[in-house]
């Protein structure tokens, strides 16, 4: 499941490159702490969950075919004085205050920003995976539990967690240990940061091609927004995003409206006048360790992208069972997902080289609020 669009990860680069000249005019040190992630496993750790149905799947190693060249040339230099590879961890916290002490990792996404070939590659990771958390055993006994979990864990509010980088550090900690995930820097937004910027920019048009809702016969005066035209103010947009009508997976294409018509909204004449308040907000409600000449980087590379050089994509939804776990933190039986982490493991390796997804599929189709596949495309 390959997506190619400007959503999400556009969007945070168009605010990065706002506010980027100003935050570096005030500040020369990283906006947060670092991440210290050690050498990772060579197997993913053995963890008992329920049995899995086996699935026959087939893990697709076959090289990328790129058109012959005529004469070899030598490898071009990164853009904009970047690296030639970052690899970033972007979380999206349920927090509702204008603090990151708690909340619990609500999107999960691994990005691998490609500074020779001006390219951002964009992975999933389901939240749900049951897991082993490190470091924080001496806290209550923890070792295992959600992945959205470590997140929550590792910020300041709990205090289960003394290593770097508080709740994105123990996050990064987790990706490495179970699934061999190196990122190097990560970059954290919660739910007032969202609506401050929606709200920063005078709200967003939207066209909706199905009904929204929450409504249930047990709940009928539940949130829901009839299909059609709208104009969505920050909490409207945000209460869109966050409805899981069908599953996990279907929330994801509202997620996708949503971003597309805030990346339209960003590149129209419309957003001039909102520029200092999207600088002032993304200063005071974003969680990075990102320093302001990497943020110059990395917006200097968004104006030279093309939609179809930002490539989203997903593990395919056969390799995941729904489950029920006990989790005795909580002192109770919750929802989780089973996965074999071998086959994951390997799909995080080929993505963090950058041999997976293959950068010339191209995949656009028109969203389904019932869809077993994330295929969407914003439209320029």
């Amino acid at each position: 499941m390959i997506i190619k669009k400007k959503t999400l990860f556009g969007v945070i680069f168009l605010i990065l490159m706002i506010s980027g000249i100003l935050l570096l005019q005030l500040y020369r040190q990283p906006l947060g702490p670092a991440l210290e992630l050690p050498t990772p496993t060579q197997a993913p750790p053995t963890i008992t969950l329920s049995p899995i149905q086996e699935v026959n799947i087939t893990v697709d190693r076959t090289p990328t075919q790129r058109q012959p060249t005529a004469t070899q040339t030598a490898t071009p230099q990164p853009l904009c004085g970047g690296p030639a590879v970052m690899n970033i961890l972007a979380i999206g916290s349920d927090a509702r205050g204008n603090h990151y002490l708690y909340g619990l990792a609500d999107v999960i996404r691994l990005v691998r920003v490609d500074f020779v070939h001006g390219r951002v590659t964009i992975l999933e990771l389901p939240r749900d995976l049951w897991v082993q958390i490190p470091e924080i055993s001496d806290h209550y006994g923890i070792t295992e539990g959600k992945l959205n979990q470590a997140y929550l864990y590792g910020n300041k509010g709990l205090g289960y967690y003394d290593g770097p980088g508080e709740g994105p550090g123990l996050l990064a900690r987790t990706l490495s240990l179970n699934f061999g995930a190196q990122p190097d820097h990560y970059l954290a937004v919660n739910m007032r940061t969202f609506e401050a910027i929606v709200d920063a920019m005078g709200g967003i048009d939207v066209y909706l091609p199905y009904d929204v809702s929450a409504k249930t016969p047990q709940n009928p005066r539940a949130f829901g927004v009839k299909a059609g035209q709208h104009h969505f103010d920050g909490k409207t947009a945000l209460m869109v995003a966050r409805i899981r009508q069908y599953s996990t997976f279907s929330r994801a294409e509202n997620q996708n409206i949503i971003m597309c018509a805030i990346r339209k909204k960003l590149l129209s004449p419309a957003i001039v006048p909102a520029i200092p308040k999207l600088a002032k907000d993304f200063r005071n409600y974003v969680q990075t360790d990102f320093s302001p000449e990497q943020i110059n980087q990395l917006a200097c590379l968004a104006k030279q992208m093309k939609g179809t050089n930002v490539v989203f994509a997903s593990f395919p939804m056969s390799l995941f069972k729904a489950a029920k776990t006990f989790d005795p933190q909580l002192g109770t039986t919750t929802t989780t997902i089973d996965a074999d982490f071998n086959i994951l493991r390997d799909y995080i390796d080929r993505f963090q080289q950058g041999t997976w997804p293959d950068p010339n599929l191209i995949i656009a189709n028109t969203p389904s609020p019932a869809a077993t596949d994330l295929e969407f495309s914003c439209e320029d």
